[in-house]
């Protein structure tokens, strides 16, 4: 007889502007996302607040019990500036759990943010968010 064994399984891992889940648990992911642009007055980009979802789902295989799922974001300059985390439970074979966490992030800076997912402290896989700057320049009134 083959030994059991392996999972959870990552089945997904993304970033979104929203997240609507049915009464069945079917989920639908309103505007899925990798990039962002933030605009302002000012040469350098100030730092700015933003809401998204992350959502991360896991299959059991052989796992069952308690686990935790957290997601770390880290700057651009390689800071890790927010975690979130939640206790999860597995019952095994082709059951799933899906972790949606709200993230309120401040960002401080243009350029690629990872939001590494970890389950019980290991790395399963990592999401990339682009943020990309541009300064809103206003001519005068009555120019050209």
């Amino acid at each position: 007889m083959a030994e059991e064994f392996g999972g959870p399984y990552l089945q997904m891992a993304i970033l979104c502007q929203n997240v609507l889940q049915e009464a069945s648990g079917q989920l639908s992911f309103i505007r899925i996302t990798d990039a962002l642009s933030i605009a302002g007055p000012l040469k350098e980009m100030q730092p700015a607040t933003i809401t998204l979802f992350a959502v991360v789902g896991f299959k059991a295989g052989f796992a069952h019990g308690k686990y935790e799922i957290k997601v770390n974001g880290i700057t651009p300059s390689k800071n890790e500036f927010m975690t979130v985390n939640q206790a999860v439970y597995f019952e095994g074979e082709d059951r799933g759990v899906n972790a949606i966490f709200v993230l309120s992030l401040a960002l401080p800076e243009e350029g690629v943010y990872w939001f590494d997912v970890l389950l019980q402290d290991v790395v399963t896989t990592r999401m990339p968010l682009r943020v990309l700057y541009q300064q809103i320049v206003q001519g005068f009134p009555g120019a050209g």
